[in-house]
């Protein structure tokens, strides 16, 4: 094969042989055998790994439903026992109540059916009911709230009436029309009282 100015002559060409073999090159084949099998396994596991942990939290997500259903079930059923219990108490409490009532009502029968010589017979007997009505009143927890002669207070007192007085201090109850009652702390009804006004002050 002959060069002339950079050219490769007609002649050289058809000196090729077309039979001969190239030489192999010494620099790996960028295509292995197995390289594509391999490429989708590994495409493939990070798939399966995913699935895998989908199943596990499908399976976690139905015990914690399973769970939070029975314990619903448990509340429902514990609420239902403590507003029977509850009810029952208030029943028991009442029929407790109405038992230490009895007697009063008793005495009261008693003093009708009993015609009084005199007024100050009629007069004892009204007294004997008084003190077993307070005294059943106490064993409940019923006190009478103390109003006569302290200070005026507006969480246990009502006010009726300002009264013109130097004799009593100022603001400090005078007189008591209608007595008040708390239940152990709870008040059950104000006292209605007349309240010291100093005149000039």
């Amino acid at each position: 094969m002959t060069k002339g100015n950079g050219k490769i002559s007609r002649k050289g060409i058809d000196q090729l042989d077309p039979e001969r073999e190239l030489p192999e090159s010494d620099e790996p084949s960028s295509e292995q055998p197995g390289t594509q099998e391999d490429r989708a396994q590994a495409a493939t596991a990070p798939t399966n790994e995913f699935e895998a942990q989908i199943e596990k939290l499908r399976a976690e997500n139905g015990a914690y439903l399973d769970r939070l259903a029975r314990l619903q079930a448990e509340f429902d059923n514990f609420r239902k026992r403590a507003a029977r219990e509850q009810q029952e108490y208030r029943e028991y409490a009442l029929a407790e109540a109405l038992k230490l009532l009895l007697p009063i009502l008793d005495s009261l029968d008693r003093a009708l059916k009993t015609g009084a010589s005199s007024a100050e017979d009629f007069r004892s007997g009204i007294d004997l009911i008084d003190r077993q009505f307070h005294d059943v009143l106490a064993k409940l927890g019923v006190e009478p709230v103390p109003a006569k002669g302290i200070a005026f207070d507006p969480n246990i007192h009502q006010a009726v009436q300002m009264i013109p007085t130097t004799e009593v201090p100022e603001n400090y109850v005078v007189e008591e029309l209608l007595r008040g009652y708390k239940l152990r702390d709870r008040l059950l009804r104000p006292a209605m009282v007349l309240v010291a006004q100093n005149p000039g002050r």
